[in-house]
């Protein structure tokens, strides 16, 4: 396991010295560790069933 969290570390380390800006995004961190966003169901219009 820390084996990957070095990885990913690095991985960071990397994005960052390449990057134009100051600071990573948190969308480019995310795209840099390959984080994957749950789809949210969309909710009813009138959860309640009253009209």
């Amino acid at each position: 396991m820390a084996l990957i969290e070095i990885d990913l570390y690095g991985d960071l380390m990397i994005a960052a010295s390449m990057a134009d800006e100051e600071r990573l995004s948190i969308d480019r961190i995310d795209e840099v560790l390959r984080v994957v966003r749950p789809v949210r169901r969309a909710e009813p219009a009138n959860p309640s069933g009253a009209q």
